[in-house]
């Protein structure tokens, strides 16, 4: 196999969080920047990383990079670039495209040249004049920055988020990859208690779900780069396979959410019964001030309402302080909330032992992190002096 430049995008915020997860399926060669992970794998890779990525939001192979201050240096940079080692004669490639602080301001003026380019590229290994574009969909990326030039293919298609459980969506649902993200912070182990007293359309339970039983999200959906020759059938099969085999669907999980909103809860009755997770995940329509998670050393890990969207601020202000005294009646509970609200402790009465920037779409966010008092290490404490609870 060759060795392939890939990128794994990634939402701001979680960089490191992406940049863990690609580690995680061996890939050591791993450099950070803002929004992006690069890093050095084999055309197997872009199987594998589609299937696992839970919080990155596409797979890209990086074609070729270089500083680009003219329309002749963009064109003649990328016409020299292998397109045809990739792009089947009758592929359709569209050209998307986005520039920032470089000379070349004009975004469709390069995405126009980049086309050109790759069309001159491809006319010289398959001798032709004119291309159809009827095959499988090839989307090419110029990204301009600091009047250098990356170009991309797009592996994934539609973004790793939809993970093809959820049909239906609420007002102002929470991504799954953001979902992912904020249960693989919390640092969460499937012998422990979860619950999400907002839970919406149920998307952190479900998550929390498939990283509990190791279910790689993408198992339930397909990708571009499926119907590309470069990535064989074979290569698709192996990783699938792969991905079975790590299934640990025998791990009785103790998952729950609740929200006020009846609706919300039909949606993700519907969302867990797709995703196969239905029987282990209990969902139920209940406000804040009445839910009573069961356990010890569990994980509160919530999304609740931001006021700016949905519902009243003063209403806000009213749930936020009940999930703080929901908090008081769980010494041994750690809470995670993911809010834009600066007041978020105030309302919960007090200071978070940890914040972490991160964005909901375009919106600033924290997460406030209350470790509980005995936190990880007194649940694993208990099941060391207690092995059979």
């Amino acid at each position: 196999m060759s060795e392939i430049h890939l990128i794994a995008t990634a939402p701001m915020g979680l960089e490191a969080v992406v940049a863990r997860e690609v580690r995680d399926l061996g890939y050591d060669r791993v450099t950070v920047e803002n929004g992006r992970v690069h890093f050095i794998a084999d055309e197997l890779a872009i199987a594998r990383a589609n299937l696992w990525l839970r919080t990155a939001d596409r797979v890209l192979v990086v074609m070729g990079q270089f500083e680009a201050r003219t329309f002749d240096e963009l064109f003649e940079g990328t016409k020299a670039l292998p397109w045809p080692d990739w792009i089947p004669e009758h592929a359709e490639f569209p050209v998307e495209g986005r520039s920032h602080k470089s000379q070349l301001s004009s975004v469709p003026a390069c995405q126009g040249i980049v086309k050109k380019a790759i069309v001159e590229s491809m006319k010289q290994r398959y001798h032709t004049e004119w291309f159809g574009e009827t095959g499988p969909r090839y989307v090419i990326e110029i990204a301009l920055l600091n009047d250098v030039a990356t170009l991309t293919l797009d592996t994934t298609g539609a973004g790793l988020h939809k993970r093809g459980y959820r049909k239906l969506v609420t007002e102002a649902p929470l991504k799954e990859t953001m979902a992912a993200a904020l249960v693989l912070l919390s640092r969460w182990q499937p012998e422990r208690p979860l619950y999400d007293p907002f839970c919406g359309s149920g998307t952190i339970p479900i998550e929390a779900a498939m990283i509990g039983w190791n279910l790689a999200p993408g198992l339930r959906r397909s990708f571009a780069a499926e119907a590309w020759p470069v990535v064989p059938e074979d290569l698709w099969s192996e990783a699938r396979e792969e991905a079975y085999d790590l299934v640990r669907d025998d791990i009785p999980l103790e998952i729950a959410g609740s929200d006020i909103d009846s609706a919300a809860i039909d949606v993700a009755l519907a969302a867990a019964k797709a995703a196969g997770l239905a029987k282990e995940l209990s969902l139920k329509v209940l406000p804040v001030a009445k839910a009573q998670p069961r356990g010890d050393y569990g994980c509160v890990i919530t999304n609740p309402p931001y006021g700016e969207r949905l519902g009243d601020r003063g209403e806000v202000e009213k749930v936020i302080r009940q999930l703080g005294g929901m908090a008081s009646q769980l010494p041994t509970w750690s809470f995670f909330i993911l809010n834009p609200n600066k007041q978020i402790e105030h309302y919960m009465g007090r200071t978070a032992s940890k914040k972490r920037k991160l964005f909901n779409g375009r919106i600033e966010c924290h997460l406030y992190q209350y470790f509980a008092s005995g936190g990880l290490y007194g649940w694993r404490k208990e099941k060391q002096d207690n092995p059979g609870t």
